[in-house]
């Protein structure tokens, strides 16, 4: 009887282990209905951190803190292991898929290691502290210590890069192209200027245009939020980088259906400027406008709340981005809402821009976060965010992220790696290309699809 007793409480057990395994996967998946509601990871977006704050709203915290199947392991005691990195063959363009310049990755050129900058940039990534100190005390604080201890919960197969390097360069622009992806959306600053992380990057662009020319690669210019951005800023700004890199060959313009080949600039955070701002920059009426001039062109604004809409209308903006990899996190990074959304578009003669992800895992960083985490379930979140973007027919489709690691959005090669306090997540059992592999497949795919639907939309110029 003993032994009976003993046996049905240990198949209890796995049964019950097995059922909080499958909740958990599904947890990290995050159905389609969730909401923007709960305030985590809201630094990234500074003004609605603090209008949730004030919404009022008890929010579970504890929910925050739940164990899930990516966050890192710490304290093990083992032995290092590194995987090198593959050797990359030269690739044989003619046996590649043609590009598709209707899908743009986001990229972000801020890395640095010693070799190259003399010091180590963002992978030394702070660890930020949750706005309410009663949080934040329960989490741990101060930097990571590179090259074993980095603000990511991956590890690169390039190691701990520095993006002055030239060879990382053009290994990214040869991962690209061998994932069909046409253009490359950079991340940017003006010079001189930089992230409360980084160092100035500008002088970085000759390179990486040229570097994505000899792949026949475009670059557009993401815009970032920098202190004091507004009309009269962006408008120096937007005259700098076409009077600068507007003659390159590498330098993306957009064809619209009027014939004008207009270059095109995303504006991250867009929302923190006043719409009559926005307005006397985007609008012919505008003080500063910039519009039928020399250095008029498609100016995508960042959607978040729904209500952003009306603000994006005001303002002037050519079109939309959605941005975040974290489905449910914000209203248009809400899969469920994309058809709306271009619906919206559609009406007042915007581009719709949906932003794919592969995941979201930003714990390493900011620890708290484990609301928003999103497994990758072996690529398969990746293809639900890609069907879902072509469920809804877009003008063109963007990618968060091709190098964003301290959020976990990348699809640039990741591989295993173990030290003595971490274990790093990795792309097992696939290959560290999964990622470049799966965009590829729907990059076929997507210009397949395109074709029925897009003759009466603004073509690309290549």
């Amino acid at each position: 009887m003993a032994k009976f007793r003993r046996r049905t409480c240990i198949i209890l057990a796995l049964f019950i282990l097995f059922i909080f395994s499958l909740m958990m996967g599904l947890k990290m998946l995050r159905p389609n209905t969730a909401t923007f509601g709960a305030p985590f990871g809201l630094d990234l977006l500074p003004e609605l951190h603090q209008r949730t704050i004030h919404l009022g709203k008890n929010f579970d915290f504890q929910k925050s803190d739940r164990i899930n199947s990516e966050t890192n392991t710490k304290n093990l005691k083992t032995v290092e292991i590194t995987m090198k990195p593959s050797k990359v063959s030269e690739l044989n363009l003619e046996e590649l898929p043609p590009l598709n310049y209707y899908l743009h990755v986001f990229y972000y050129s801020w890395y640095g290691n010693p070799q190259f900058d003399g010091k180590y940039i963002h992978w030394n990534h702070p660890v930020l502290e949750h706005w309410d100190p009663r949080i934040a005390k329960n989490y741990p604080q101060g930097r990571h210590n590179p090259p074993d201890d980095i603000g990511s919960s991956f590890y690169p197969e390039l190691g701990i890069y520095s993006s002055r390097d030239p060879s990382v360069i053009e290994t990214h622009m040869r991962q690209m192209r061998s994932a069909s992806i046409g253009v490359l959306a950079l991340s940017w600053y003006p010079p001189n200027v930089n992230d409360e992380n980084g160092e100035p990057t500008d002088n970085l662009v000759p390179t990486i245009l040229d570097k994505a020319h000899k792949y026949n690669l475009k670059v557009t210019f993401h815009i970032e939020p920098y202190s004091d951005r507004d009309d009269q800023n962006m408008y120096k700004n937007v005259k700098y980088i076409i009077d600068k890199y507007g003659s390159h060959p590498a330098f993306y313009r957009y064809e619209t259906r009027t014939g004008n080949a207009l270059p095109m600039f995303y504006i991250y955070d867009s929302y923190i400027t006043k719409p009559e701002k926005w307005a006397n920059l985007l609008t012919t009426s505008g003080t500063q406008s910039i519009r039928n001039s020399p250095y008029d062109g498609l100016f995508i604004a960042l959607l978040v709340e729904e209500k952003h809409k009306h603000d994006i209308l005001q303002s002037g903006f050519d079109g939309i981005y959605t941005y975040f990899a974290t489905n449910g996190f914000t209203y248009g990074s809400s899969h469920q809402n994309w058809a709306s959304l271009k619906l919206f578009c559609d009406k007042y003669n915007l581009i719709f821009i949906p932003s794919v992800g592969p995941g979201y895992i930003d714990t390493s960083i900011r620890p708290w976060n484990t609301q928003n985490t999103r497994n990758r379930i072996n690529g398969k979140y990746y293809e639900i965010a890609l069907n879902a973007a072509l469920q809804a027919r877009p003008s063109l489709i963007s990618i968060t992220s091709f190098n964003e690691w301290h959020e976990g959005t990348q699809i640039e090669k990741a591989v295993p790696k173990r030290t003595s306090n971490t274990v790093y997540l990795d792309y097992r059992p696939h290959k560290p290309g999964l990622y470049l592999e799966l965009t590829r497949k729907w990059s076929e795919k997507y210009s397949k699809e395109r074709v029925t639907y897009a003759l009466d939309h603004q073509l690309p110029v290549s």
